[in-house]
């Protein structure tokens, strides 16, 4: 087995459409140690594509290429491109319940065929040195959570897959949506920590229903790693506690949203002159002041003003400017008020 040189503790989770590099790059500057994974990228994109689905910043890593494909062989060409291009792991989609993913005989289908996933890592090992993990659900179906699971997990894990993302769901490809995947089927975080207790020589990380870092901290005790995804992505600014809190970083530095909202302009202003839409980074970061005075002034001039046909690289540093306004009223009226009593 390759064993890989990224501390999994704490991981974003990959979320089509949402985690591209445009996003990274923001989480990034949140936190050092968090691992980033790419919204899933299909062999059949990456190698009859025209667009540059791999491409990333530096100052991503670590980060992992989340790949969906069934074909041993393509898996295979596109791990290669991959480590090429300097990913630090990969990542086979086993838990996406997506029709699109399941016409295309890969994602949270594959938990019924475990030779299928196995025979594309021995594939991809042979080509590559770089890990190759997987992120599956418990089940799909009717499957037995209990002894399916194990099954799929052991065949797996024999071809040389040591780590296994777990989403704590089954998904069910019959009668549930994918939206509806997310929330409907019960979180079974024990069976998580029993497959833990029965592979010791495996990292097990889990997933699923997880929205705040004292949460992360109660699983940790049982699993080797987390993984959140939409908490993150609505409310970013939790991962500036998250060196300290998880990976028990005694020296980082604590970001803050001003430093953020500085370092962002400056980025979008060098992806603006390479021809990107300002709101297609912008949109990211409409959670950065989740919870704050002025949060909604501040999704709200973003949304109006940074969509359309407007580009305008400091469309963040003027929102920046009315949630100001905003917080000094909030602190004035508080002023005024303590002072009357």
């Amino acid at each position: 087995m390759y064993l890989s040189t990224i501390n999994h503790k704490f991981s974003v989770a990959p979320m089509l459409d949402w985690t591209d590099r445009h996003c990274r790059y923001f989480l990034r500057l949140l936190s050092k140690h968090t691992v980033l994974y790419t919204e899933m990228v299909t062999t059949g994109a990456i190698i009859y594509g025209k667009g540059d689905y791999l491409s990333f910043n530096k100052q991503e890593h670590p980060i992992v290429l989340q790949l969906g494909g069934s074909e041993p062989q393509d898996m295979a060409k596109c791990a290669q491109q991959a480590q090429a291009l300097g990913y630090d792991e990969i990542n086979i989609n086993v838990g996406c319940p997506s029709d699109r993913v399941k016409n295309g005989s890969f994602g949270a289908c594959l938990m019924a065929s475990p030779n299928i996933v196995s025979n594309c890592i021995e594939q991809m090992r042979r080509e590559v040195d770089i890990p190759v993990t997987v992120k599956c659900r418990i089940g799909i179906d009717e499957m037995d959570e209990d002894k399916d699971l194990t099954l799929f997990v052991d065949e797996v894990a024999s071809s040389g897959c040591e780590h296994f993302i777990i989403h704590a769901r089954k998904a069910w490809l019959q009668g549930l949506s994918p939206k509806q995947n997310r929330d409907i089927p019960p979180l079974n975080y024990d069976r998580v920590y029993r497959l833990k207790q029965s592979n010791p020589n495996l990292q097990i990380s889990i997933n699923g229903g997880i929205d705040s870092l004292k949460q992360a901290t109660e699983h940790l005790e049982y699993v080797d790693g987390v993984m959140m995804g939409r908490e993150v992505y609505s409310n970013p600014f939790i991962l500036s506690m998250v060196d300290k809190t998880i990976f028990e970083d005694k020296f980082c530095e604590t970001a803050d949203r001003e430093s953020i909202v500085n370092h962002m302009t400056i980025y979008i202003e060098n992806e603006v002159k390479h021809g990107a839409r300002v709101w297609h980074i912008a949109r990211h970061m409409l959670g950065l002041f989740q919870g704050q005075p002025g949060g909604r002034i501040w999704r709200r001039y973003l949304s109006q003003n940074g969509t359309g046909k407007n580009n305008d690289p400091k469309l963040l540093l003027a929102a920046y400017d009315e949630v100001l306004k905003a917080q000094h009223k909030v602190y004035s009226d508080k002023l005024k008020f303590s002072q009357k009593g």
